[in-house]
């Protein structure tokens, strides 16, 4: 394909769905720093500058992926979202450039943030950067032995949530890693939802994510066990106004039945959409919470 894609097909491939995962972290993160120190305490540059790495890395994800499933041919058939190689709306050449882009730029905010705070945060990024791009490129994707859940919690979860509270008052208060917990469990799911839509294909061109590992009826127990999580980690947090985030369980409970009976290929598409509103809401809940109670 040698003609430029519409912008139109650029912003379907960077798969808006998925970006609060980038974005409730960075919320929950920011709500746990102004319940520690206060509005004042926060330096909401370097919150927006937190915002920029979550966002641009879970876009150089998309792209990434949808770069590696497609020279792989693992894309050929998909229910999902629309894959641009796969689908020949855009060239390999294309997306990969589009990838290493979106993770360049998420290199240089990070510097920006390292600059302003610590180094360290430098062998964070780095490690995310590696992780971001090896999660189905390379010669042996991690993706493909089932330890994506692992990098979405990590990433996703914890280093994203606990990262933006050290961005906004450079210290971390044990309640940012438990929050991170129940973010990143939420952020698990949504990958969850994707992989048990996509295991019957999956696991026929051996892509053995963990959904292909643990089996149809495994898988979606587990998907049950992280929405059990995530409220766990709210009481565990000991915050009266963090509560608030329990009142998810009543939009989560037809998500949940839904998938406890059986719903496959297209019928979770809707799932997966309901997954994601679920830790919207879930993150404003918890950051009205953190910052009003």
């Amino acid at each position: 394909m040698s003609e430029t894609p519409s912008l139109r097909i650029w912003l379907a491939g960077a798969r808006p769905r998925t970006l609060p995962a980038a974005v409730v972290p960075v919320v929950v993160g920011t709500a746990v720093a102004i319940d520690a120190d206060g509005w004042s305490a926060v330096c909401w540059t370097r919150v927006l500058l937190a915002l920029a790495v979550s966002l641009l890395l879970q876009i150089g994800v998309n792209y990434a992926n949808d770069y590696s499933d497609g020279v792989r041919g693992t894309d050929d058939v998909r229910v999902g979202p629309v894959r641009l190689v796969a689908s020949g709306l855009a060239s390999a050449n294309q997306v990969r450039v589009a990838a290493l882009l979106s993770l360049g730029l998420a290199a240089v905010a990070g510097l920006l943030l390292a600059a302003m705070t610590s180094w360290w945060l430098i062998a964070v990024g780095l490690s995310a950067l590696l992780a971001a791009w090896g999660y189905t490129g390379g010669p042996k994707p991690y993706g493909y032995l089932g330890l994506g859940e692992l990098f979405v919690f990590v990433f996703f979860g914890l280093v994203a949530t606990v990262g933006t509270t050290f961005a906004a008052i450079v210290h971390v208060p044990w309640r940012s890693w438990v929050a991170g917990v129940g973010v990143g469990a939420l952020a698990c799911a949504l990958l969850v939802v994707n992989n048990l839509r996509d295991l019957p294909i999956d696991s026929k061109v051996g892509k053995k994510t963990l959904a292909v590992r643990l089996g149809d009826e495994r898988t979606r127990t587990f998907y049950v066990a992280l929405i059990g999580v995530a409220g766990v980690s709210v009481i565990a947090m000991r915050n009266v106004g963090a509560l608030l985030a329990l009142m998810v369980v009543l939009p989560a409970w037809p998500v949940v039945r839904k998938i406890r009976q059986g719903a496959v290929g297209r019928e979770l598409i809707p799932v997966l959409g309901a997954t994601g509103r679920l830790q919207l809401l879930f993150g404003a809940l918890l950051s009205i919470g953190l910052v009003v109670f």
